[in-house]
């Protein structure tokens, strides 16, 4: 069996030294969409050196995206890539991401279920510096074709579309070369790139990354709903439910509730197909 659950969640965490600074911070926020217009003083706090805020999303690229693929090669795990899927992502922040960081991260496999056709893993990473814990987050990912192993189904909770109108409508233009500025924080998949890959995996052109709408989203909801302030995220967690292409249009819907903002996104163009489902950003 391809994947051994008991090994993988029983093996050693891996532990990796993570850095960055502030040319990964603007790297990342241009690749979600900042900067519009440049000289937005809004705008400014994500992409001018001097007035640096950090969107709590940027624990996904910290340190290019090791941690993920280094789980997919762990003990007890042996995928083809080609059938992995990202299902969903969870970043808890346990204080504001410094511009410039040291950090250790520690990875592991925090579960693995079985969804019948599918496997579900949970991986779990975590980062510190000396000052002590920045972030954890969970990235879920389904691996076609690896289920029926007999394990634990494990979660699968939805959650509820308010049944009331959204408190706050927004859209989002995504630029035609925007996958290609977000590959450059790490994730070169050429599914991303490439037309021809794109169509062997079944898609009529190169798909967004799905964190690089994860992020469009919570840059969202902090500029409109949180005062732009990023240090009031406490955490964020998402289902990615659909794809979206470069140059379509993200429409973010949100409903607010005590201490939480609900949230979903959805391609304009394509008569509002979902993008990204089970979306709650929990603040201060």
């Amino acid at each position: 069996m391809p994947i051994d659950a008991t090994e993988a969640v029983s093996a050693e965490p891996r532990t990796t030294a993570l850095a960055w600074g502030h040319k990964d911070i603007q790297l990342y926020h241009l690749g979600i969409g900042a900067g519009i217009p440049a000289t937005d003083p809004d705008e400014l706090r994500y992409t001018l050196e001097s007035e640096l805020h950090v969107l709590p999303s940027f624990a996904t690229v910290a340190g290019g995206r090791m941690a993920l693929a280094g789980g997919l090669n762990g003990p007890g795990i042996d995928v083809d890539l080609a059938s992995v899927l990202h299902g969903g992502q969870t970043v808890e922040v346990h204080r504001p991401i410094p511009v410039t960081g040291d950090a250790t991260q520690t990875s592991r496999v925090a579960a693995v279920y079985d969804k019948g056709k599918a496997a579900v893993i949970v991986l779990r990473t975590e980062a510190a510096d000396a000052d002590g814990p920045l972030w954890t987050c969970d990235s879920r990912i389904f691996v076609r074709g690896e289920g029926g192993f007999g394990g634990e189904r494990g979660p699968s909770e939805r959650l509820d579309t308010p049944a009331r109108e959204p408190d706050r409508t927004v859209e989002r233009a995504i630029r035609e070369d925007q996958a290609l500025l977000y590959r450059l924080s790490g994730d070169w998949n050429p599914l991303h790139a490439d037309p021809g890959f794109a169509k062997v995996a079944g898609f009529e052109k190169p798909i967004l990354h799905g964190l690089c709408s994860y992020g469009m989203v919570l840059k969202a909801v902090v500029d409109t709903e949180l005062g732009g302030d990023v240090a009031r995220v406490r955490s964020y967690t998402t289902r990615f439910a659909g794809v979206v292409y470069p140059g379509e249009t993200l429409r973010i819907r949100m409903w607010r509730d005590e201490g939480r903002v609900q949230v979903t996104a959805s391609a304009v163009e394509r008569d509002d197909a979902p993008v990204l489902g089970d979306t709650v950003v929990a603040h201060a």
